[in-house]
């Protein structure tokens, strides 16, 4: 720590604390204990039960989680595509063009979500590309709202990446593509998986755009979510919550093991 002084170490955990707890871990807390309970009239819960939780994992919930894991993993997959793309392509522009291209990819997180989601319903309800009513307009909309996440992350690795490798395997002869696909997309690869799994949390807790585009058979876990607290099931609602954050959690569990793998490779 920058801080040498034990005194005020102490006080800057203290700090620490004072700021973490309220702001972060008692909400999550409440959502935690409000998941097992049937009431809650005191300071904490009452009448503990798995009830909740057995809703959350079946039927419709269930169905719910799987919409949402697709979308978030398809969403992803394309947003790591298209701002890869983009971010090896911005690496060779000039400046001026560098910052246009930033922006236009910023963009969509500059303004609401739903914003974002009233254009793409306005675009896509008409031919030639009718995606309204279907699966694929949810996708797209969580595409467009976490790409640039993605882009910014791999823009600011490819900045950091030493020349000396592609330089090195240019002089022994190697193609542009070969130099792409095995020199510098390996050494991004720490860089893709961690864009990868924020793209994915994003898309996960997504709400605002989706509600405005979700067909009745696309149900993703959040809308679930809201419908459930806006008709007064506080409890179950809060069950489906942790449900979906610990679907979250593992999912970005298991990218932080292939990122630490592709940093130790």
């Amino acid at each position: 720590m920058l801080v040498h002084s034990r005194g005020a170490r102490w006080a800057l955990w203290a700090v620490f604390l004072v700021l973490f707890l309220p702001l972060f871990a008692l909400p999550l807390l409440v959502v935690l204990g409000a998941s097992f309970a049937t009431h809650w009239s005191s300071v904490l819960p009452s009448g503990l039960t798995l009830a909740n939780y057995r809703s959350a994992t079946r039927g419709e919930a269930l169905q719910a989680l799987v919409t949402s894991l697709l979308t978030a993993t398809g969403a992803s997959l394309l947003a790591l595509a298209v701002g890869t793309w983009a971010a090896l392509a911005g690496a060779a522009l000039g400046k001026r063009g560098k910052r246009v291209l930033d922006a236009l990819f910023v963009l969509p997180v500059a303004v609401p979500s739903v914003v974002v989601g009233l254009s793409i319903l306005v675009a896509f309800s008409k031919p030639p590309l009718l995606l309204n009513g279907t699966r694929w307009i949810v996708i797209l909309a969580h595409t467009v709202l976490v790409t640039a996440f993605a882009h910014q992350s791999v823009s600011a690795a490819i900045t950091r990446l030493d020349p000396a490798y592609e330089q090195a395997a240019a002089a022994l002869g190697a193609r542009p593509s070969y130099v792409l696909w095995r020199v510098r997309l390996p050494l991004l690869l720490p860089s893709l998986t961690a864009a990868a799994g924020l793209c994915f949390a994003l898309s996960m807790g997504e709400l605002s755009a989706t509600m405005m585009l979700y067909p009745p058979d696309w149900t993703p876990l959040p809308v679930l979510i809201y419908a459930a607290t806006d008709r007064g099931a506080l409890f179950t609602g809060s069950a489906v919550a942790v449900v979906l954050m610990a679907a979250t959690l593992l999912v970005l569990f298991a990218v932080s093991r292939v990122r630490t793998r592709a940093s130790y490779r």
